[in-house]
């Protein structure tokens, strides 16, 4: 029995010998690990807070009106996103009927800013915050997945009635440039407040081009001139473009441009004119911005060539899209003065 007892003693003592060797050899164990952090500098692995795991510390924006101008870097992207910002601002100079510095792609003398504005950075006037991480994407008028640069050609043959630029251009690419510099605090795929238009409801009628008439004369003339001609730069220097652009005629967009459709130009007028309103407190009603609209559509415009192909897939066009061929049996002049209720 003495015997047993000094066994079992043995093997508790054992067991507790060898509990304490184990932690003893956990504890080693994280010293060597925490040793070893150290050595590699882990902080610099560490996820930065408030972002979306890529290690990435910017700070995000959800709207176009957090969107802050930040300089140009002193780089060869720096210099080309730099050179497409003067592109945007002063389109006419650089690429225009005028341009003193090679080939013409814009066929009038508007600017990207003229419906961009401010250079694409301000909020609900087809901001440009955010554009280069939601493209390439699905266009029903191309039927087809779009590039960004298509994109801005459709711009280029539409609103300043031009020709493409070619997509490896130096041109093309300081644009794109200059838009990615706008996007870099976007998250890729995010679409956030502030791009596009405002909201518009469009009364249940067909636009009435007197009273557009009237808006246009007390909300409009002051800039766009009585005939709707804006105001030029200089008008000794044609290449140096408009400060306010005419609305219709030779100079202006042509019809296939999205602002010759009712309901884009609505939305557009709504939350920018006249120029300076705030957005979300506009001084135009939905029915005044609808009339107006109408009014300054029904004038004549370049023709696109064309216009045929656009929307593959009729199925897809806007009920605001004026020019046939159609899906429906509407006639043109509903679909280019409503009621939309179709």
């Amino acid at each position: 029995m003495e015997n047993q007892k000094v066994e079992q003693d043995l093997l508790r003592e054992v067991n507790r010998l060898s509990t304490r060797s184990l932690w003893m050899g956990v504890l080693f164990l994280l010293l060597i690990v925490m040793a070893l952090f150290h050595l590699f500098n882990w902080n610099d692995y560490r996820l930065a807070p408030d972002t979306d795991g890529s290690g990435d510390d910017r700070t995000f924006i959800s709207h176009v009106e957090d969107f802050v101008m930040e300089d140009f870097p002193d780089t060869e992207e720096g210099r080309s996103a730099a050179f497409g910002q003067k592109l945007i601002m002063e389109t006419a100079k650089y690429l225009g009927p005028n341009n003193e510095y090679g080939e013409v792609y814009s066929g009038n003398h508007l600017s990207c800013n003229s419906c961009h504005l401010d250079g694409g950075t301000k909020a609900y006037a087809g901001s440009y915050v955010g554009l280069t991480g939601i493209f390439p994407m699905f266009s029903g008028r191309d039927g087809k997945v779009a590039t960004l640069e298509d994109r801005i050609n459709g711009c280029f043959e539409r609103s300043l009635n031009g020709q493409k630029l070619p997509k490896d251009s130096e041109e093309m690419v300081a644009i794109v440039s200059y838009m990615a510099h706008l996007s870099k605090n976007v998250r890729i795929g995010d679409r956030i407040d502030g791009q596009g238009f405002v909201e518009f409801t469009p009364p249940d009628r067909k636009a009435n081009l007197r009273n557009g008439e009237q808006v246009f004369q007390a909300h409009c003339v002051a800039c766009h001139q009585q005939d709707g001609q804006g105001i030029w730069k200089d008008d000794t220097q044609k290449s140096e473009g408009y400060i306010y652009p005419p609305l219709w005629g030779h100079d202006s967009y042509n019809d296939g441009a999205g602002m010759g459709r009712m309901l884009t130009a609505s939305k557009f007028i709504k939350g920018n004119m006249p120029l300076g309103v705030d957005p979300l407190n506009p001084i135009l009603t939905d029915e005044e911005v609808y009339d107006v609209a109408a009014y300054i559509n029904s004038f004549d415009r370049p023709i696109k060539a064309n216009k045929e192909k656009d929307y593959p897939d009729l199925t897809l066009k806007p009920k605001d899209s004026a020019y046939p061929p159609f899906a429906d049996s509407i006639s043109p002049e509903q679909h280019k003065y409503g009621p939309y209720n179709f």
